[in-house]
């Protein structure tokens, strides 16, 4: 079960919270960035924030691409009449694609989306950007603290129900067939649910605000129609004796030199030196090549030899 519970305790929900808020009776007008899983950025200006935009929640082009009311294809024209404008507002206007008012719903969605996601995340750094300006900013800002405010009931709502789950953590994928009429958002979680989409990645997927989707994802893992696999077990490390590199080892010591004879009289260390037993030559039945040396001729071969 995810620890979203803890959620409000975190160090860097306090650290958003602060640096948020603090930008309130400064008046700062600029950009927000906070860095950290998904992060994202809030631009305020006087003060007041305008837009947020995050990673981890889906921006207002892709809110008002689900409603039907505008596809891809001429999106792209508009974008292109607009000379390349990430948020064409007056060509959609008039178009006919959609109202001012329902422009100004969708990006107020966005913003309050991207704050939830930012606080749900991980924070690690706050830092203020001065002269950068959002493509989707809103006619009337919100307060900082209104802001922080709204991303804790949240945070906290979602906390109550039986199976809390994060925007980022729990993979859900389909569990026993539904007993009971779906809604249209549930049954299209159910379609693309396949236990490798975060609540944020189905978020994308059907163009709904992360938090709205993170809420249904958590009822209907409680009610038995989403599932989340378990974790799979760690692989036990097998620990190997440490062995000393070659290169730190030290050289094997040089055998020591055979021990000189001792000089002929004297015994040498292990008692006095073993004599060998002297061959005659022909011992080994081999005399063809040995000259052997002939004991004292007798008269007879004397005079053989003179004739």
């Amino acid at each position: 079960m995810s620890d979203i519970r803890d959620a409000l305790g975190r160090v860097g929900h306090d650290r958003l919270a602060h640096a948020l808020t603090a930008c309130g009776p400064e008046e700062f007008t600029g950009e927000l960035r906070v860095s950290g899983r998904p992060g994202g950025s809030f631009h305020l200006r006087g003060g007041l924030v305008v837009a947020a935009q995050s990673p981890g929640a889906p921006g207002p082009e892709a809110l008002l691409l689900r409603t039907d009311r505008i596809d891809a294809e001429r999106w792209a024209e508009l974008v292109r009449e607009s000379d390349g404008a990430r948020w064409p507002a007056e060509a959609l206007v008039a178009h006919g694609y959609a109202g001012a008012a329902q422009l100004r719903v969708v990006c107020v969605m966005a913003l309050h989306d991207a704050a939830f996601a930012m606080a749900a995340g991980r924070v690690d750094d706050c830092e203020r950007v001065a002269g950068t300006e959002p493509h989707a900013p809103v006619a009337v800002g919100e307060p900082p603290a209104r802001l922080v405010q709204d991303a804790a009931r949240k945070l906290a709502a979602l906390a109550t129900l039986p199976y809390p789950v994060r925007p980022d953590r729990e993979r859900p994928r389909p569990a026993a067939p539904a007993g009971r009429p779906l809604t249209a958002l549930q049954q299209e979680l159910l379609t693309h649910a396949d236990g490798r989409r975060t609540a944020r990645d189905l978020a994308f997927r059907v163009g709904r605000a992360v938090y709205t989707v993170t809420v249904e994802v958590g009822r209907m893992l409680a009610e038995g129609f989403l599932e989340c696999a378990a974790e799979p077990a760690g692989i036990p490390v097998r620990q190997t004796p440490w062995v000393r590199p070659v290169r730190d080892r030290e050289p094997p010591a040089e055998p020591a030199p055979p021990p000189e004879p001792p000089p002929d009289g004297q015994d040498g260390p292990d008692g006095p030196p073993a004599v060998l037993p002297r061959r005659e030559p022909g011992a080994s039945g081999i005399t063809e090549a040995l000259d052997p040396v002939r004991p004292g001729a007798n008269w007879r071969g004397f005079f053989r030899l003179r004739h």
